[in-house]
């Protein structure tokens, strides 16, 4: 039964783009029993994958995550807007930045919600949204993260056997994006709940 379960995978629709499944490593991840301690040691991850409000949404239901925030990073521009974002002209990319329990999911654990939720062989596109702001990108905060991100990119090209155009960079400066960004999908009733497979 338990591996009846794991096998189904459950979908969740991200911002404007596809409805994207998480496939059997990540709901393992999804279903973990964890403690997540008042004390336990913090770290900060950064992801892009098209669209911020799903991937923010998916990183919400993962045991161990216990913050995230959308934005914007790797461009050039200070401070930039929204609008300014879409435009293309400041090269940054939408991302979220998730907070998380090292004590309860390790980093290698949120890499593989992340390679399953989105596209790797597509440059400047996640489904229907279209633009530099929607790469896809790994941007680590530490040396342990850049090997493990780099070590599982590598992994993936092996497994697809195709280019893989999502980029393994030095987080950047982070801007907060619009508070109205902010947790967008639960507000707008898709459930956030942790370890949530509907």
């Amino acid at each position: 039964e338990t591996r009846k379960k794991l096998s189904i995978e459950f979908e969740i629709t991200m911002g404007n783009g596809p409805t994207k499944s998480f496939k059997e490593s990540s709901i393992r991840v999804i279903q973990k029993d964890v403690h997540v301690s008042a004390s336990g040691q913090r770290d900060i991850a950064t992801f892009a994958g098209g669209c911020f409000w799903g991937i923010e949404l998916a990183f919400q239901r993962v045991p161990g995550v216990v913050e995230t925030e959308v934005g914007y990073t790797q461009g050039l521009k200070k401070n930039p807007t929204y609008e300014e974002v879409c435009s293309g002209s400041t090269g940054h990319a939408e991302a979220v930045r998730v907070t998380f329990d090292t004590t309860a999911i390790r980093y290698e654990d949120l890499l593989t919600v992340f390679w399953d939720i989105i596209d790797p062989t597509v440059l400047n596109r996640q489904g229907n949204d279209v633009g530099t702001q929607y790469r896809t990108g790994i941007y680590y905060n530490n040396d342990n993260q850049r090997i493990l991100a780099l070590k599982s990119k590598e992994d993936i090209q092996k497994k697809l056997g195709v280019f893989i155009a999502t980029e393994v960079e030095s987080a950047s400066t982070w801007y907060r994006a619009e508070d109205y960004h902010q947790h967008y999908l639960a507000k707008g009733g898709q459930c956030s709940r942790t370890g949530d497979l509907t």
